[in-house]
């Protein structure tokens, strides 16, 4: 059996969305866990009728909640995530607690100065009400389709909201913008530790939510490492790209970069 891999998923996209991901890994010889978000219903269906339980999650809640998981596994595994999954799994990373780490369009991290409008825009539906730091929000189908979307045909982004959104904490959001000013904040990483597993990240050329340049930014950061850090750069696609119609591209990209690194 190859090395375990846990899928973490970001903001308003329900866990579930990485089933065809999972699939494709298991027949690898890979085990694999998507664990939802603490508090999550096991459902769409149940996460929309009632988000409370996620309202007040932030960064580092979450992480642990998936260190606890990983700890289960008895070695270190993969994990592979998305935005802020994908800032989740660097972190797991730099804890010693992953073998390697997979970012997908990651949220960014502290020391990111980069500020994209798209990026703005993405975030205002939860940035623009104070008190949405202590919610879980909701984006309409517009917003998705902005957020998410843009990459896509109308009628797929509307397709995948139906089938995969979810109201989400607004507390992440609010922690990562404020990163830069905050002594000890959440969305910090020790990017130059130098005995850390591999990782890779992914940017999507399209993507409104987390542009190309935060992830290169986020690259760069990681220059004063000695650990493998590469990053690959999807010029067509959007930050729905784990799950929309292009996803397997994306997952045997990561399988062959998995097995370059011999896991």
């Amino acid at each position: 059996m190859n090395t375990p891999v846990v899928f973490i998923h970001g903001l308003w996209i329900h866990a579930l969305s990485w089933h065809p991901w999972q699939d494709l890994f298991g027949e690898r010889g890979h085990e694999t866990l998507a664990p939802g978000w603490p508090g999550e219903a096991d459902s769409v269906e149940a996460s929309r009728a009632d988000p409370g339980p996620t309202a007040r999650l932030g960064v580092d809640e979450i992480t642990d909640a998936y260190a606890k998981t990983l700890a289960t596994l008895g070695a270190p595994p993969i994990v592979v995530g998305h935005s802020f999954g994908g800032l989740i799994a660097q972190k797991l990373l730099s804890r010693g607690q992953a073998a390697a780490a997979v970012a997908i369009s990651p949220a960014p991290i502290k020391g990111i100065r980069v500020l994209p409008l798209s990026l703005l825009r993405s975030s205002l539906p939860v940035l623009s009400r104070p008190g949405n730091k202590r919610k879980a929000v909701a984006l309409t189908e517009k917003q998705f389709a902005y957020a998410f979307g843009n990459a896509l045909p109308r009628s797929e982004s509307d397709e995948l909201y139906r089938r995969w959104a979810i109201p989400s904490p607004g507390r992440p959001l609010f922690e990562a913008s404020s990163a830069n000013f905050t002594r000890n904040a959440p969305t910090a990483i020790d990017t130059g530790r130098g005995d850390r597993g591999p990782l890779l990240l992914v940017a999507a050329g399209k993507d409104h939510t987390v542009p190309a340049v935060v992830v290169r930014a986020a690259h760069r950061l990681y220059a004063g490492s000695g650990s493998v850090t590469e990053i690959v750069t999807y010029a067509d696609r959007g930050h729905s790209a784990p799950f929309d119609h292009g996803w397997r591209e994306l997952a045997d990209d990561t399988l062959a970069w998995l097995a370059r690194q011999a896991l």
